[in-house]
């Protein structure tokens, strides 16, 4: 949606997470038509124009966090199969339900835990999920930023060419970078799919110059067959394939050695990295501070609402950091800044938007707003512990107030789009029927 008039939001603290990780206190956004037109400290903020409305919001401003590996519809299945490990959990709880559900259900999924995610200031997820006309159509209703990267795994009863022209069509009728969606492709994993299969998919990705989406290494066992076949780690299979030669987002990543490692900077693939979801299914913790020190961008990712089980990012912002130091024995192994940009600028980068993840001119006014009057941000002495304070004890609860493309979604921490009591109710009611129950 286009705005009427411009916006100047007076905050008491901007938070840019632009690269030099920039702090205003005060600070000033100038919006229109959508974008960020100025940033700054407010002493030095231009003349307001004639039209421009002025708002003094207090607070602290930053940008939304970006999800950069999600499977939001399985809203439906949050809760189901807990404790089993993953393969199981897959073939046993998860994929027998998504077999029974209709692209209606996968609405409901999608609209409730996008609205979640709204209300917990996350303003673009990257979706890896089936019914994708169906997820496009939910997002353009939350009015959230949407990554949609349809999936293909081994059970679809369509082929491989029929998936590839349904892709291709999907990509034409909805990828807009200067809106609010645009459209990768996906492929499960090589283990689910073969790798010829994989590497056709990626080769679609470039063809299209768009992101290809694949879980990567997310359980020690789960490529073992195809690691014996071809006598390499299955990154270095991916490698040889010719997977790795175009834009590629990597979920997971967890069994990736150095060498893997060095192979997917020196190609450019980015990793969604998902902790929490990992510890919960028991499937290992990802090397973030190899990944990192390589030249890996890294972006965080809550997986999906079955796996996590919820969708707020902040708690990957507290625990990512400090899985890796305590990984590394290293309290400096990975920043509060670094961890605010993997959940923002490098998230963005990751699923391939260039345009989000920071305050900066010219970028998508996607942010949101921080109540500061909280016993845990006391006392503030220096920008430095201001970051640390969003870092370690920022929450989806302090989330009041969210701008995607400086359209407000979030009012007063409730999201305006989505009538959040009746998607609960249906998703409680086709849940039932998943479960059979």
């Amino acid at each position: 949606m286009t705005q009427i008039h411009p916006q100047r939001f007076i905050a008491e603290v901007v938070v840019t997470c632009d690269t030099a990780n920039t702090v205003y206190t005060p600070g000033i956004v100038d919006i229109e038509d959508g974008r960020i037109r100025w940033v700054g400290p407010k002493e030095e903020a231009p003349a307001k124009s004639a039209t421009m409305h002025e708002t003094d919001i207090g607070g602290l401003l930053m940008p939304g966090l970006v999800n950069s590996h999600c499977h939001t519809p399985m809203t439906l299945l949050r809760g189901v199969g807990d404790g089993l490990p993953l393969q199981e959990w897959l073939t046993e709880a998860m994929w027998p339900r998504e077999g029974l559900m209709t692209s209606e259900d996968v609405w409901w999924g999608m609209t409730l835990g996008s609205a979640e995610m709204l209300e917990s200031g996350i303003t673009t997820s990257c979706e890896m999920y089936l019914f994708e006309e169906t997820v496009v159509e939910a997002v353009q209703q939350t009015g959230a930023r949407l990554v949609i990267t349809p999936v293909v795994i081994s059970e679809s009863s369509r082929s491989l060419k029929e998936h590839i022209a349904d892709l291709t069509e999907l990509h034409n009728r909805h990828h807009n970078p200067a809106g609010r969606t645009t459209v990768g492709v996906a492929a499960h994993s090589a283990y689910d799919l073969g790798i010829d299969p994989v590497a056709e998919l990626a080769d679609l990705g470039r063809s299209l110059d768009t992101i290809f989406h694949l879980h990567l290494a997310e359980t020690q066992q789960e490529s073992t067959d195809l690691e014996r076949r071809f006598g390499q780690s299955i990154a270095r299979i991916l490698y040889d394939h010719g997977v790795f030669d175009g834009r590629v987002l990597a979920a997971h990543s967890v069994w990736v050695d150095q060498t893997d490692i060095e192979l997917m900077a020196d190609t450019g693939v980015a990793v969604a990295h998902c902790p929490i979801s990992n510890m919960k299914l028991g499937a290992g913790i990802a090397p973030l501070v190899d990944l990192r020190t390589a030249g890996v961008t890294v972006g965080y990712g809550t997986d999906g609402p079955a796996s996590n089980d919820s969708l707020d990012l902040w708690e990957e912002v507290k625990i990512a950091p400090l899985l890796a130091r305590a990984q590394a024995l290293d309290s400096t192994a990975i920043t509060a800044a670094e961890t605010l940009a993997m959940a923002t600028r490098e998230g963005a980068a990751a699923v391939g938007l260039n345009d989000v993840g920071s305050l900066v001119s010219g970028n998508a006014a996607d942010m949101i707003r921080v109540d500061l009057n909280q016993n845990t941000f006391v006392p503030v002495t220096s920008p430095d512990e201001l970051i640390a304070h969003l870092a370690w004890s920022g929450s989806n609860r302090l989330v009041t107030d969210v701008w995607v493309a400086g359209e407000q979604v979030v009012v007063d921490g409730k999201v305006q789009t989505v009538d959040t009591e009746r998607a609960r109710a249906q998703v409680q009611e086709r849940a039932r029927r998943l479960a059979g129950s």
